[in-house]
Formats: C-alpha cells, structure tokens, sequence
C-alpha cells in the first residue's frame, strides 16, 4: 500500500469511529430526537455518513458488492436527486427502525467493504475512489458538527436542561474591541482542486472553494476578535430589537414573527442572563464570542454599531496568514470561550463562525462536477450567505482558510457568531 492510500485508511477509519464517539454518554431515546425540520436525528446522521461511502464509493466501484439493504437508498439519501427520491427530512424522527443497533452493524459492514476495496490497488478506477473517498470523509465531518448543533438544539426543548458534556467551561475577562487595517488591493482568493490521484485529506478543498482568482479589495479595517456577549447584551437592554431602524425588512419581519428578544437559548433572569449550552444552563459569559444570532441580528447589531459585516474576501485575505486552529471541537469543550490573548488578530479560526455580508454564489469559472456529486455545493448557490471560520464544533483539520459555509439568514442553531468591518 503507497503513502498516500495508508493516510486515507487511517483517516477514514479514525473519522468514522469518531462520530460514534460523540454518541457516547447518550441514550438511544437521545439518538432519535428531531426537535425541527433543519436538525436530524443522530442516529439518521451515523446512518446517512455510510449511505455516502456506500452509494458513491461501494456500489460504483467494488466488484460483486450487495447492498447492505436496498431501503436504505431511500431512507438516507438527503438531498440527490439524481441518486433517486428522499424520505422526508421533517419526518426522520419517525424512523424507529432500523434500531441503532441495525444502523451500527450498517457501519461496521460497509467500513469492512470500503477497506477492502482500498486493499486492491491495482484497481482502474483507484484515483476516482480515493477522490469520493476523501470527499466522503469531509462530508462526514460536516455530519459531525451538525451532531452536536442538532443534538444541543433538540436537548434545549427538554424542561429538564439534560447535560451532555458535564466539564467546567473556563472563563475570563476581555478587553475592548479594536481594530486592524488593511490596504487592500488587488489580491487572490480561493484553492483549484488538487489532481485525483494525489489527493490527501490533507490536500482537499470542495468544489465550491475554487477556483482560485483575482479580486480587488478597498481598504477596510476588521475587528480584533469576535463580538462578545457582554457586548451583544448592550444592544439588547438598548432596545435593539425593539428597534427597526437597525434591521433589514426581513429581519424585522423575523423579529416579529418569532419573537426574538436575544440570542436563540439565553434567558433573562432579573439582571443576569442564562444560556442553555451543551454543558448545561448557565450563566452567559459577558467575554465570550456571541454565539447563535442569526445574520439578520449580525447586521442589525453591525448597524447598531454603526459598522458592518466582513466580506468573504476580507475576511480570507485577513485568514490567509493565520493559522488554521484555534477553539475548534476538543473532548472537554462545546462552547465558544474568551481568548486570553491581549492583542493581534483572534480567534479568526473556532469558537463561532462568522457571518459575512457576502451571498452564497460561484466563484468565476466555477463548474460543478458532473453527476449526483455535482449536487454537493452547487445546487444550494442561491439565496445563502456565507459564514468563515469554524465552530467549536468544527473538527479539527477540517476547517481552512478557503472553507466556505453557508446558511440561509434566519438560521441561528449553528454556532455563528458576529466579526465587524468597516471602510476606510
């Protein structure tokens, strides 16, 4: 086995057992929960992660394989068309079986089968099943952040505030919010895909990240670090969302209509504010980045300021010398903290990602990839806006300076968070 294949196998098979160690501590009643169209069950995630690796790599690809189940196509295919019709997302929770012990034996079946195919080098179509091989380990580990956004939102509609990670969230102070300059110009933004057959998990960028090209920046100045709660709390006891001369039209039609009066999971208790957080419910933490706003909130508080959002490209050409680590997914820590760091560019990476102001669109000379994987990224570059960064969810060397996410402007269960801009 060359280099390059015993780096796939040893990452697929640490990828994979992690998801199932993020199960652990939980209850199979905790595996099922669907608190809302957008969240899926976890154990529907384990399940679909190896539909992936199944439908793309197994069926394809390896000689005189058996589908684990043919049912399976349809009860865990997400959005592929091309693939064939989808169960209804609203209704996963309804899914009692298979049992998540049927879905764990699914797992460990295909794992076994994807290895052996790894075990045939001489195989044709080797660099096509490395290329889908490490695409599905990305994909997986876009599931697994979603696990634990899921999971937390579904958790919070519990009276009983369950506790999933029960270690003590560290806490300190901050300092005020600065700024640093940039002048700009002509730079370049993006990554071109790396060839087939030399691709690593450590060399891989979706489609939706290249190709790399020119772009031309004004000057502009971004903040520091990343808006904290002690500060998002100002806007809120200054009546911002009681205010509409901060909030774009549909924002303040979102504030009406769901009655939004601070971030999704805090509370108000006389003077002090509470969160529910995967640690439990607790006091907000006034120097930790704000987390769960929506971007509607994001520019209402940027106006507010009397500030903006960071474009993509801004916030890329900032990234582009920092780094890429930073509060990402660690056993001990599912919550965004206050970095104890005095000065420089901070927490541009983990903790929360962070909204831009930049719509969701193609890169010039962007082409999706033919077939059902061309349904990746490209299908969804329409009418969402693209957050940088990483969560403290996000696994680590996952996230990288080109790494585009991408959300509708409602949305707030992820861990996004609020960087500030302004021209110069």
């Amino acid at each position: 086995m060359d280099e390059h294949a015993a780096l796939i196998r040893s990452r697929f098979c640490e990828i994979r057992q992690h998801s199932e160690a993020l199960c652990e501590g939980l209850d199979v009643e905790d595996l099922c929960l669907q608190g809302m169209a957008d969240t899926s069950p976890l154990k529907w995630h384990l399940a679909h992660t190896t539909w992936f690796f199944e439908t793309f790599i197994l069926k394809p690809f390896a000689r005189h394989y058996q589908p684990y189940n043919e049912r399976f196509e349809y009860l865990f295919n997400s959005y592929y068309n091309a693939v064939g019709r989808q169960y209804p997302r609203p209704l996963r929770h309804m899914l009692s079986r298979p049992t998540v012990t049927e879905v764990l034996a699914y797992r460990a079946a295909v794992d076994e089968a994807v290895q052996a195919l790894l075990d045939v080098p001489s195989a044709p179509e080797q660099s096509e099943i490395r290329h889908r091989l490490v695409l599905g380990l990305n994909h997986e580990q876009q599931h697994q952040e979603l696990m634990l956004t899921d999971l937390k939102y579904c958790l919070s509609l519990n009276p009983l505030q369950p506790v999933y990670n029960h270690a003590e969230l560290p806490t300190s102070g901050a300092g005020g919010l600065t700024f640093s300059e940039f002048e700009g110009g002509d730079c370049e933004l993006g990554m071109n895909q790396v060839d087939p057959a030399r691709i690593t998990p450590g060399s891989f960028s979706f489609d939706n990240e290249g190709p790399r090209h020119r772009s031309w920046l004004a000057p502009f100045a971004v903040s520091d670090r990343p808006v904290n709660n002690g500060e998002f709390i100002e806007f809120v006891e200054a009546g911002g969302y009681r205010s509409p001369q901060w909030w774009h039209s549909d924002g303040w039609a979102a504030v009406q209509t769901e009655q939004w009066q601070m971030p999704l999971y805090w509370q108000r208790e006389g003077q002090r504010y509470y969160a529910f957080t995967l640690h439990g419910y607790l006091e907000v933490d006034p120097a930790a980045p704000v987390c769960h706003v929506s971007l509607y909130e994001a520019l209402a508080f940027a106006a507010w300021r009397g500030l903006r959002l960071c474009r993509e490209g801004e916030w890329e050409h900032v990234a582009s010398g920092v780094k890429p680590d930073g509060n990402l997914w660690r056993r001990n820590c599912q919550h965004p903290t206050s970095d104890r760091a005095e000065s420089g560019m901070r927490q541009l990476y983990g903790d929360v990602w962070e909204w831009t102001q930049s719509a969701y669109s193609p890169y010039p000379g962007y082409r999706p990839q033919a077939g059902a994987l061309g349904e990746y990224n490209g299908k969804f570059m329409l009418n969402q806006m693209v957050l940088r960064g990483g969560s403290v969810a996000t696994p680590p060397g996952h996230i990288r300076t080109t790494y585009r996410n991408f959300f509708y402007p409602a949305d707030r269960w992820q861990f996004s968070g609020i960087r500030l801009a302004q021209d110069l």
